[in-house]
């Protein structure tokens, strides 16, 4: 049972509970009866009954990893000057983003439709057959134009009905690739019952469609009569009541039994409250008496009295639940923990602005005649900017509304007053004030926040609550875990597929419950941000007070609590927003719990499984299941990957570490509030006021430069300690605030991903790979039996947070048993006694380690304790454990605990002994750095500061020196694990060039324009380039996990946009509008970040391997790393490139620039060429990498001119004279080479400049239209050495 107790890569694993499984008792009778009729999804239910658990699910797993992993590809992005729709297809343009959300603004609650529909007709024209007009999309069109015949422009129903008509007609025809749903119908035969001839309100026209016709052709489209009936559109149960009786009617005449008998059963499970717990008996609903139909007579004639039948009226939120049941099997969240979890994230507004005005009122009664406290308070202040502020607000969206509505239709200027009217002005007002709060201290800026995030911030909180409300309103049933007990195989065939079809199922659920939003650009974001935080600057203000020294009198002045102003970092003119001094001060102080949004938060139930890339996590706030770097192509990837099926085991994944409870550690928490509260420093617990002293001023700083500039660096140091502080303290305060609200809770972590496949919570202040003190403070919410691995564990784990990690596990035990007294004083004492615990390497989650040890000790059974302390097992630095094994590297596996040992190898200390050895060679030489470091010994641990390998800590190398020396080492450290790591180094220099050529290529359907001269000249007025392959160069590096998931760099040139605000001037960067890489980021990154994703993977897999029964986490960790290495990763990512880039071609002129020519070289890379193309090729320098021959097979020598696809072959047209080369003209034939041999091992240089050389000079004119495959020069692997990583099995040290 010990394996309960630990954690892989300090993130807890627990059984996955998991969406979408099958019943195993017998469903209620309802439910039964409504299975009998045809479902939406009539296959469904027959998937879910087959399960497959292989005997050895390891050989599963091996079998799934070796597979050939499914690619997600899709085409380069355009250049921003370029345009198609194929490009279209895949990645929307910012202009038609912001159309699609002024549609989106100006349907909600009818605020313009007119405005909206011409946005509509003008896309539909532009942008026809293209994804983006979805059929929801039409449906919100079919619905807005109902709703204004029937609620607001009554008086022109007819036009308003004829339009809706018109629109349903295209729908049906098939016009624009669009097709009716059940909302479609739903709508329509709402607009009959409306509209129809003997409605209330008729409209006489013959293309509105009968219910006879709309019942034909949704039968046609098989569709669910039942799926119509319950959809959203329909507001109430006696519109859903009659038009079931529409529908009836329809049947009978279309002589349908088969719809008339789903019907009947539709209104029978409308009449019945369904049970959500199986095998308890159902709740008697409601009754009424039924109206006889007629009277009824005896023999004589006379009137026999009417028996009393009860009837349950039809209610359509009964329907909902019964069809949400079925459709998701069963699994959905009990209405009671769904409740709590919404009522949190639904009222976090209301319950601020409630607190803060029962507060406020609390505090006029309490202070008043004590003036200090009257103005002192955080939480008064907040109240009275908020009331100004909502009063601002209002006046100021309805002069927006009033000034836009003078606009011509025709200006095509952006309207805010749609967006601005989404969100209460009181929301507003909130969301501003809490957001600007939140972000004090954050970016860098010790005392403030910059200005473009700040903006961008506020904007999106705005979009995510207008989506969070458009959610909680529809009322949606939400899917929910597997429960326990139930497990369905992930890595089997038919495994997978019943998770993939599950998953399929809730999300089209999810996503016909929920109404069409649109995404909001960065520029629109930016615009509603800073008119919010505009107002907000202009009506918050505070109250001051000082004495005046002279007269002693009191002098009061009302300041702004928030300024504008500028501040220079790196040279770079930066606006920041800035909070008043006093302000500030405040939020170090009091409590912050106003300032906490629920995404910023635990979760109270399992958080909602991963149904696509935004569905999942919380139930109503919307997540992305990736963290997207302002980059739309990752987010595209993403959404295909999703809808083919190929990433089904990393939302299983995410699902099994959000299903996790927690709970706080009370002991600590108690302990750590006593200390907060005394505002004393203690164990990176910071000081309510800075307790360092301020540098001295020297005596002769104005008559010696030296001593001034010294000066000045320490005290520009201090100011920033001083600053840090500050916002370590408000951090902390966060945290604390957190463990306060959950204290007696189970709570759960949502996570997500970052764009390299890495799991992590999505609440950022405290979960449970944070900080020493949020570790400190979280324990898991189950509880399991010791045993006698687990208490032995329990003390290597006190031992590893004490520091003393690099004995072996026995002398780990003796350390802690020697220091038992410690422990125990610690435990029983921990603030009273010697605090043995606060000299740990990380004291917080030492202390409950103590008092748990120690509980365990007394409590007279401690194999029989039941514990819930998470203990850790982390790798010996992980990226060279992956690099080991890619290459084989035996040496480098020996010094990381891949291999065999008696003890713990410990590479920091050995790498750190070899850099001593180094500064003793470079002290010989009189190095100043080497002097100054030599002999002190320096951080060995792996846990120092990256900026200054914790010399500044130190405090024996002086401030100023720090950056130098720091600097200096870095060197020194890199070419030392150079040598060490042999095999990572080979590897790495291969990746490494892999993504330089990547990032050079050109798809080869854009080389003809790539030749193209561009037009005109810079603004500069020097002249253009003479083509445009730089500008066509947009290929970043792409490449798929094991698990499916595609990973795409960011890392393009910087592009920013410049948005005018009332502020100032924003500067931002559009991810709808991809610039070309940047090839020295895409190179420098790719192997760190191929490794992140290759280390994602295995704490993946061993999530989903956690299940098991009798899993001993210990063995999973090394089974699931020996599982992925053994599935031939490099050969398969090598695999994945020649597919993926197979019809990519790089420019002979980009391969010469800079040193690329020479690390070509150097990796053994050759290029065959016939003697006729060889003389062009030496002018351009790649005679050290060419062969020539007429003769070898498969070469030059068999090459026509016929197509650009037949590779290996080289087709060129005529060689150029330099003095004439045509270099603007189109392509007629592209240059392909060969690459004759597979042997490279290249050592990387510095990449080349990044200035724009191409067709400068006469050699690059003769080479301008010759192309070389991408393929053919990727340089082969590197030799594999002969470690095996079997050999992890009997690695004790392997994670430890």
């Amino acid at each position: 049972m010990f394996a309960r107790q630990l954690s892989y890569s300090r993130q807890r694993l627990s059984r996955p509970a998991r969406l979408y499984s099958t019943p195993t008792k017998t469903a209620n009778a309802p439910a039964t009866a409504f299975a009998q009729v045809p479902l939406p999804h009539p296959d469904y239910t027959s998937l879910l009954a087959q399960k497959e658990v292989p005997a050895n699910h390891l050989v599963a797993m091996n079998g799934f990893l070796k597979r050939r992993t499914p690619y997600t590809i899709l085409p380069t992005p355009l250049p921003d000057d370029r345009a198609s729709a194929l490009n279209s297809f895949y990645f929307t343009d910012s202009p038609t983003q912001d159309q699609l959300a002024v549609m989106d603004a100006c349907l909600h609650n009818l605020y313009d439709v007119p405005r909206a529909k011409q946005i509509f007709e003008q896309l539909r024209t532009t942008k026809s057959h293209e994804p983006l007009l979805e059929s929801r999309i039409y449906n919100s069109f079919l619905e807005a134009y109902i709703h204004m015949a029937f609620v607001k422009e009554p008086e022109d129903r007819t036009l308003w009905v004829e339009d809706a008509c018109h629109l349903y007609d295209l729908m049906e025809k098939g016009t624009d690739r669009v097709h009716p749903t059940a909302s479609t119908y739903a709508i329509m035969l709402l607009a009959w019952r409306r509209f129809s001839p003997e409605s209330d309100t008729p409209v006489h026209l013959s293309d509105l469609p009968n219910p006879t016709t709309l019942l034909s052709n949704l039968i046609e489209r098989d569709i669910s009569p039942t799926a119509v009936v319950a959809d959203r559109v329909l507001a109430s149960s006696e519109e859903a009541s009659e038009i079931i009786k529409l529908l009836s009617k329809s049947a009978v005449d279309l002589n349908h039994p088969r719809i008339l008998a789903e019907l009947g059963q539709a209104e029978f499970l409308g009449s019945h409250v369904p049970d959500p717990l199986e095998g308890v008996p159902e709740v008697k609903p409601v009754l009424r008496l039924a109206t006889p139909s007629e009277e009824t007579l005896d023999e004589n004639g006379n009137v026999i009295p009417a028996q009393s039948e009860e009837e349950v009226p039809f209610n359509l939120d009964n329907l909902r639940k019964h069809l949400a049941q079925v459709t998701l099997a069963r699994r959905v969240l009990p209405e009671d923990l769904a409740s709590r979890q919404k009522l949190l994230e639904e009222s976090v507004y209301d319950v601020a602005v409630e607190r803060l005005r029962h507060e406020a009122k609390l505090f006029d009664e309490l202070g008043l005649g004590n003036r200090e406290l009257h103005h002192a308070d955080l939480q008064k202040w907040m109240w009275d900017w908020h009331q100004k502020l909502k009063t601002r607000l209002e006046a100021e969206i309805q002069e927006i509304i009033v000034a836009e509505a003078k606009i011509s239709t025709s200006n095509q200027v952006q309207r805010m007053g749609p967006f601005l009217s989404l969100v209460k002005p009181e929301k507003l007002s909130l969301i501003t004030i809490l957001e600007i709060m939140r972000l004090q201290g954050s970016g860098g800026v010790s005392d403030g926040m910059k200005t473009a995030r700040a903006l961008l911030t506020v904007g999106r909180a705005v979009e995510n609550e207008y989506k969070a409300e458009m959610c909680k309103r529809n009322h949606i049933a939400i899917p929910s875990h597997a429960r326990p007990g139930e497990f369905t195989g992930y890595f089997t065939g038919l495994g997978y597929k019943d998770l993939h079809a599950r998953r399929m199922t809730a999300a089209k659920y999810m996503e016909d419950s929920e109404e069409w939003t649109s995404e909001w650009t960065q520029v629109l974001r930016v615009r509603v941000g800073s008119i919010l935080v505009d107002c907000l600057m202009d009506s918050a203000t505070i109250e001051r007070t000082a004495v005046d020294k002279r007269t002693n009198e009191e002098i009061k002045e009302n300041q702004p609590a928030f300024y504008h102003a500028y501040e220079y970092v790196r040279g770079q003119k930066l606006g920041v927003i800035r909070l008043n001094p006093v302000v500030s001060e405040r939020i170090a102080k009091d409590g912050l719990r106003e300032t906490l949004h629920p995404r910023h938060l635990p979760m109270l139930v399992k958080p909602k499984p991963w149904l696509n890339h935004d569905r999942g996590g919380y139930l109503y706030n919307r997540s992305a299941a990736m963290r997207f770097k302002d980059c739309q192509e990752q987010q595209t990837y993403l959404e295909h990957a999703t809808s083919l099926g190929n990433v089904e085991l990393v939302y299983a994944g995410l699902d099994v570490l959000g299903s996790t409870p927690w709970k706080i550690n009370r002991n600590i928490f108690d302990i750590v509030l006593k200390v907060w509260n005394s505002g004393e420093r203690l164990c990176k617990i910071p000081p309510a006021a800075y307790d360092q002293p301020e540098p001295e001023k020297p005596l002769n700083m104005n008559t010696d430069i030296k001593a001034k500039s010294v000066y000045g660096a320490r005290l520009k140091a201090f100011m920033q300690d001083k600053a840090n502080n500050h916002s370590d303290r408000c951090s902390v305060n966060y945290k604390i605030e957190i463990a306060r609200a959950f204290l007696g809770d189970t709570m759960y972590l949502p996570h997500n991903l970052d764009f390299r496949g890495r799991a992590y919570p999505i609440p950022p202040h405290f979960n449970h790979i944070g900080d020493d003190l949020s570790r400190g403070l979280l324990m898991f919410g189950e509880t399991q039996p010791l045993g006698e691995q687990g208490l032995r564990w329990l003390k290597i784990h006190l031992a590893n947070l004490y520091g003393f990690d690099k004995g072996n596990f026995d002398e780990r035990v003796k350390f802690v048993m020697d220091h038992l007294e410690d422990v125990y004083d610690s435990a029983e004492k921990p603030l009273d006694g010697n605090k043995w615990w606060t000299k740990a390497d990380d004291p917080w989650q030492c202390l409950a380690t103590c008092m748990e040890l120690h509980a365990a000790l007394e409590s007279g059974d401690p194999h029989a304790y039941m514990s819930s302390l998470p203990v850790h097992q982390d790798g010996t630095c992980n990226g060279l454990q992956h690099y080991a094994a890619l290459g084989g590297d035996v040496k480098g596996a020996a010094q990381v605990n891949l291999s065999v040992t008696d003890r713990p190898s410990d590479v920091y200390t050995y790498v750190a002994n070899m850099v001593e050895k180094v500064l003793e060679e470079d002290l010989k030489n009189g190095d100043k750095y080497a002097a100054m470091l030599s002999g002190r010994g320096f951080e060995k641990s792996g846990q120092a500061n990256c900026d200054d390998y914790g010399l500044k800590d130190r405090k024996d190398i002086p401030e100023e020196e720090c950056w130098g020396a720091s600097a200096y080492l870095a060197k020194r450290v890199l070419v030392c694990i150079g040598d060490l790591f042999s095999g990572a180094k080979a590897i790495q220099t291969w990746l490494n060039l892999c993504a330089r050529l990547i990032s050079k290529s050109i798809p080869a359907e854009r080389v003809p324009d790539a030749l193209q001269a561009p037009k005109g000249r810079k603004k500069n007025g020097s002249s253009l380039p003479k083509n445009r392959i730089r500008k066509e160069q947009m290929s970043s590096v792409v490449w798929t996990t094991p698990l499916g998931l595609p990973i795409i760099q960011p890392y393009r040139k910087t592009k920013r946009k410049q948005v005018m605000t009332s502020i100032q001037s924003v500067f931002i960067s559009d991810p709808n509008a991809p610039a070309e890489v940047n090839a020295v980021k895409q190179a420098s990154a790719f192997p760190p970040n191929f490794i992140h994703s290759l280390d994602a993977t295995h704490m993946m897999l061993t999530a989903l391997e956690c299940p098991h029964p009798g899993a001993n986490m210990s063995e999973i960790i090394r089974d699931t790393f020996i599982a992925l290495h053994s599935s031939d990763v490099l050969e398969k990512l090598a695999t994945e490139f020649r597919t993926r880039y197979a019809s990519h071609k790089i420019p002979l002129t980009s391969l010469r620039s800079g040193k690329l020519l020479k690390n070509l070289q150097a990796a053994g890379v050759r290029i065959v060429a016939s003697s006729e193309q060889a003389n062009a090729l030496r002018l351009g320098g790649f005679d050290n990498i060419m062969d020539v021959s007429d003769e070898e097979a498969g070469s030059i020598a068999q090459i026509s001119k016929k197509t650009e696809t037949e590779a290996p072959k080289l087709t060129q047209t005529e060689t150029p004279k330099p003095k004439t080369g045509k270099r603007g003209r189109p392509v007629k034939n592209v240059v392909m080479i060969e690459c004759a041999q597979n042997d490279v091992s290249a050592v990387m240089d510095h990449e080349e400049g990044d200035d724009d050389c191409v067709g400068e000079d006469d050699v690059d004119s003769i080479l301008v239209d010759k192309f070389v495959d991408l393929s053919a020069i990727l340089p082969p692997l590197p030799k594999k050495g002969d470690f095996d990583v079997e050999t992890i099995k009997q690695s004790q040290y392997f994670f430890s």
